[in-house]
């Protein structure tokens, strides 16, 4: 297939304003200067562009609910923080094709009538932000940003603000708290950040690779990106595949195709390594809830993969495969022990039951739990999820909730002869 998302990547210092240009930068935003505002939204929504940080929300619906008429200044804020563990894509974008996101702010500020775009990434992405702040720093020296750009009529802002490496920041309203200098903690929602957000202004916040494509569906036009994915899932999107495989990496893929041919085609993971057989694949990041071999032939799209029987996200598009060499117990126990760690302590299920599943599964993994823990173990990672402000509580209900479904028979024999069954990595 024809890579868009990832067409500078191997371009050599793409990451420049000159060498973007020369291969059609910024005339999205030419484009765009010539529509009229209310023309993009009804163009991204009918583009089927969906959010890839992890809902899957429709971007063009997104952008609609932001109020228009008011005085009140509005904001972007772009979710750059990306620490979904198994999740390395938007790393990528900020460090070799930065001015794709640039160009992308810029369009949603036209759009939108907004003030400035605040891009928060996370702090261990070093030349991340060094590639963004050059990025920036090139379009104000070119009149791309600052005051009535290009004539536009438009004054526009860019800034970068590092977090300090919170798992919990990733969420949007958690984001926009440690943004504005307070601890990284969820808002209880409504109100929405729409209409309540950054500075307490209705704000806009997208991810990385979302607000990257907006120029690309400008630039091909709503139905052809529409033609590139499946029903409601638009365009190619970037997928992370790293584990037991021959060909961990990033690739551009159609939106539909089938987590099997993730997995095994020569062109993307290469199927197991030699000798080897998969045993079980977590198809978005750890968040999300894993699936046995055999339940691979699903098409690797944010509805596919929420139908029964299997119950699980399309996430980041975090692929992590795991083959028989792979202790699942181990897998859950260390998965837990993050989201324990991780967890920001605001709400009681979250702040006490993380720690009581963290512990639970390090007892079970090291062969020293009861029979009757594992049935415990169920019992709490359910009464954790949808008892929780954010989704944190979800995840781990979510994701540990389908290890002991899934593998239940691992559980048991790790209890019942007190070791791990499968060789440890």
């Amino acid at each position: 297939m024809e890579r868009v998302i990832t067409a500078n990547w191997h371009v050599e210092k793409a990451y420049t304003l000159s060498v973007y240009q020369q291969h059609g930068g910024f005339k999205s935003l030419k484009k765009v200067f010539g529509m009229e505002r209310g023309a993009v939204v009804p163009e991204l929504i009918k583009s089927n562009l969906r959010g890839r940080g992890g809902a899957g929300f429709p971007v063009g619906a997104k952008w609609s609910f932001l109020p228009k008429g008011t005085d009140v200044p509005k904001y972007l804020v772009v979710n750059a923080d990306e620490g979904e563990p198994g999740t390395f894509k938007d790393r990528f974008i900020m460090e070799r094709d930065p001015h794709r996101l640039m160009e992308g702010c810029i369009i949603a500020g036209f759009t939108l009538g907004l003030k400035a775009a605040y891009i928060y990434v996370r702090g261990e992405l070093v030349l991340a932000a060094q590639r963004m702040e050059a990025a920036i720093a090139e379009l104000y020296a070119t009149g791309l940003l600052g005051k009535n750009i290009q004539g536009s009529g438009l004054d526009f802002d860019i800034y970068v603000h590092r977090g300090a490496g919170a798992y919990i920041c990733g969420e949007e309203t958690a984001l926009i708290e440690s943004l504005e200098g307070k601890t990284g903690q969820p808002r209880l929602k409504p109100p929405f950040p729409a209409v309540v957000g950054v500075f307490g202004c209705p704000t806009v916040v997208n991810n990385v690779e979302s607000i990257a494509c907006v120029p690309l569906v400008i630039e091909r036009g709503a139905e052809w990106w529409a033609a590139q994915g499946s029903e409601k899932n638009g365009g190619p999107k970037i997928v992370q595949i790293s584990g037991t495989v021959k060909r961990p990496g990033t690739y551009e893929v159609p939106n539909g195709i089938s987590l099997r041919d993730i997995v095994f085609s020569d062109l993307y993971g290469g199927g197991p390594r030699d000798g080897r057989t998969i045993r079980a694949v977590i198809p978005g990041g750890t968040s999300c809830p894993v699936l046995r071999a055999d339940q691979l032939d699903v098409k690797h799209d944010f509805d596919a993969l929420k139908e029964k029987p299997f119950d699980t996200m399309a996430g980041t598009s975090g692929v992590i495969v795991m083959d028989e060499t792979v202790c699942v117990v181990r897998i859950a126990a260390r998965i837990a022990r993050f989201y324990h760690h991780e967890s920001c302590g605001q709400c009681t299920p979250c702040r006490e039951g993380t720690g009581w599943v963290s512990k639970i599964l390090d007892r079970i993994e090291a062969g020293g739990a009861k029979r009757a823990e594992v049935d415990q173990l169920l019992d709490i990672v359910n009464n954790i999820r949808g008892n929780t402000i954010c989704p944190f509580g979800d995840a781990v209900g979510m994701s540990i909730g389908a290890y002991l479904r899934q593998f239940p028979e691992e559980f048991i024999a790790h209890v019942e002869q007190g070791r791990c069954t499968y060789p440890a990595w």
